[in-house]
Parts: C-alpha cells; structure tokens; sequence
C-alpha cells in the first residue's frame, strides 16, 4: 500500500469533499479523506492496481485542479 496527500483547488464545502471522497472510492482506492479546509486529500492506495495519474485524472474530471 502506498500513502499520498494530494493538494487540490477547488474543494471549498462539505459536498466537494464528498464528491472526491465517492469518486476515488469507486476507483478502488483502500482509504480517502478529503479536507476542504485544508484543500488536501490524504489516499491509501495499492499502485499494482491503480496508479497515481488515474487517481489524478479523476480528481480532474470531476472539476477540481491537483
């Protein structure tokens, strides 16, 4: 398992943070905890099965910046 924090503009509620938090969850990701407030997501992951760039690439889809 591999443990991140990731900066990301853009989150400023409760609802953003869930929106990240749902949408790296249906990646496969083993933990996630997006703070608006402190504008970062920490993410446990397994990177045999999927890799920093996917991870980013959602957050992106989803209208934030990493």
């Amino acid at each position: 398992m591999q443990k991140i924090t990731l900066e990301v503009e853009g989150m400023t509620c409760a609802h953003c943070e869930k929106a990240v938090t749902n949408a790296l969850s249906d990646l496969g990701v083993k933990a996630v905890k997006a703070s608006a407030k402190k504008k970062t997501v920490d993410i446990v992951f397994n990177p045999e099965t999927i890799t920093l760039e996917e991870i980013k690439t959602e957050i992106k889809e989803i209208g934030y910046h990493v």
